[in-house]
């Protein structure tokens, strides 16, 4: 059997890239374990933790309405509904991205492939035998597993991501490793359904890497909904008694404390096991990721890697783009992975979201920049919305005024930041964006207000001169 294009792994950068392949005339085989495409994010990431995301807010909301004028009864949560309303989102997608698959005329299998050597691949199919396919290109789209902690015991009361989203139960005592963007987005989804969350970060602060006036905001937010939030602290010891697993801390916080359940959430790691690279020309990085250039092709010319097998940002929209720039090379035209801004979302409550340039990374390089800022404390709509804690802030070039990143923290962050991005890519400045008219009251005024700031001029906000 020969096609035109292999993709192994179907999640968001392996169906984009089968689906334009397809689109584009080419003879697509699609291989991945699961029955429908979706991968990770679909199934056990990115659309089960926001569906879970959405019900927390909802019941933060319940909390903020007395202040309305509004009184509510304390909600209760049918954990089996909840659980089943989250499977059928995941279902629902999962099976409309099946279907496109059939629309498209696309061999669509459930197994796994490996190479056997730069053009060719086998495919394994449980209860067939195995089967061989000749390609004129190959696309790996593996995705990611959850990082494990080593010297961890053996133990349910230990859950990963996966089994985080799985709602088995919700444990009265829950201890999340890691202040990222998974275990404070999991976290808040515990807390808000009755859990008692402690977070653990062995770095000085959440969300490390992040800006960190974005990152203080939330941690305002989680020091109220959280029982504590432990940073300069590692866990030294864990223990699984009758009581609960018993944890010894060290560092900023010692002492040890007894929790119900203990999620690992201290990042995830490129799935290159299994594939056959050892049969391939292909090479892997210090950390793990496939090496490829700037095409997305790795060191065997008909292969290509994308996604989070091929290194950071692990977002599924950034493999999404290199599907389809592997896709386009695939088709000998010529394109390169080379964004201006790569748009990245923490979806907690309050979000944080930013692009481009940060603050950190100018100080760094010892970049000249010109830092606006605008408060939500004077924004009309986010008074009305009771969300007055964010803030909007962009980095300009200081001639030019052209833009060059943006960080946003506040409800609903992730929807607005696609202005900045466009901004970037298209070489906006800052008075492109601050005249341009934006409806009014909407939280997108911030960013208008932040680039008049630019040239001193924010309609609703005075910085002392």
């Amino acid at each position: 059997m020969s096609k035109d294009l292999l993709v192994i792994g179907a999640g968001p950068g392996g169906y984009p890239a089968a689906f334009h392949a397809a689109d584009r005339g080419m003879k697509v085989t699609l291989v991945d374990p699961e029955p429908n495409p979706g991968g990770v994010c679909l199934y056990r990431g990115c659309i089960p933790s926001k569906t879970f995301l959405n019900v927390a807010g909802f019941l933060h909301q319940t909390q903020q309405a007395a202040a309305w004028g509004v009184e509510l009864e304390q909600p209760g949560i049918n954990i089996e509904k909840l659980r089943a309303w989250k499977d059928s989102v995941v279902e629902n997608l999962t099976k409309g991205l099946g279907q496109l698959v059939k629309q498209r005329g696309i061999e669509y299998i459930c197994g796994r492939a490996v190479f056997k050597d730069g053009r060719h691949a086998v495919i394994n199919v449980e209860g067939e035998a195995e089967r061989e396919v000749a390609f004129q290109n190959a696309i790996i789209a593996s995705g990611s597993v959850p990082s494990v902690v080593p010297g961890l015991p053996d133990s349910p009361r230990i859950i990963d991501s996966t089994g985080a989203l799985d709602l088995a139960d919700i444990p009265q005592r829950l201890l999340v490793i890691g202040g990222g963007y998974i275990g404070l987005e999991l976290g808040q989804v515990y807390a808000a359904l009755g859990a008692q969350v402690t977070v653990v970060e062995m770095t000085s602060g959440i969300l490390p890497g992040v800006d960190r006036e974005l990152a203080r905001i939330l941690k305002k937010r989680l020091d109220k909904q959280f029982a504590a939030v432990l940073t300069n602290t590692a866990v030294e010891q864990m223990t699984d008694t009758k009581k609960g697993m018993r944890v010894v801390f060290k560092g900023e916080h010692t002492g040890e404390e007894l929790f119900d359940k203990v999620l690992v959430a201290v990042g995830r790691k490129p799935c290159t096991d299994g594939l056959g690279l050892e049969n391939t020309k292909i090479k892997l990085t210090e950390n793990g990721f496939i090496e490829t250039d700037a095409q997305r092709r790795t060191a065997e010319q008909a292969v290509f890697a994308i996604g989070d097998v091929a290194g950071q940002p692990m977002l599924a929209h950034k493999a999404t783009y290199e599907a389809r720039v592997a896709v386009e090379v695939c088709l000998d035209r010529k394109t390169v992975y080379d964004p201006r801004a790569v748009p990245c979302v923490v979806f907690t409550d309050p979000e944080i979201a930013w692009c481009g340039l940060t603050q950190a990374e100018a100080e760094e390089q010892g970049r000249d920049v010109k830092v606006t800022t605008f408060p939500w404390a004077a924004s009309g709509r986010a008074l009305t919305l009771g969300r007055r804690e964010g803030v909007t802030k962009l980095l300009f070039d200081p001639e030019s005024g052209r833009l060059l990143g943006a960080g946003i923290a506040g409800h609903g962050a992730g929807e607005l930041l696609a202005e900045a991005v466009l901004g970037i890519e298209m070489g906006a400045v800052a008075d492109d964006l601050a005249w341009t008219i934006h409806a009014h009251p909407t939280l997108s005024e911030t960013i208008m207000e932040a680039a008049a700031a630019f040239s001193g001029h924010p309609t609703h906000f005075m910085r002392p001169r």
